[in-house]
């Protein structure tokens, strides 16, 4: 069954990798989505497959890479959509 799922991680996420690492997952798992930096010092992704794929990647981004420190998670299911085809970063 298709998941989607968009995550807001707030704490030492910016300037350690953590969009390189989500990619990283996303190829592993066979996901489809995005992330990207916002203005805030957060980091939001989006990643759509299935349920065991997104759950996977929901209980490592909580960890996130070496030097991350993740204080805040914001979690919300969503519909999936046909357009997301791919993973990127976005800018």
């Amino acid at each position: 069954m298709l998941t989607a799922r968009r995550f807001v991680l707030s704490g030492r996420v910016q300037g350690v990798g953590f969009r390189w690492f989500v990619q990283e997952l996303a190829a592993i798992e066979g996901v489809t989505g995005w992330v990207q930096n916002r203005p805030d010092g957060s980091v939001e992704l989006v990643v759509q497959g299935d349920a065991e794929s997104v759950q996977r990647i929901d209980g490592k981004v909580r960890r996130g890479p070496p030097g991350a420190r993740v204080d805040h998670v914001e979690v919300a299911d969503e519909p999936p959509l046909d357009s997301l085809q791919s993973f990127s970063i976005r800018s």
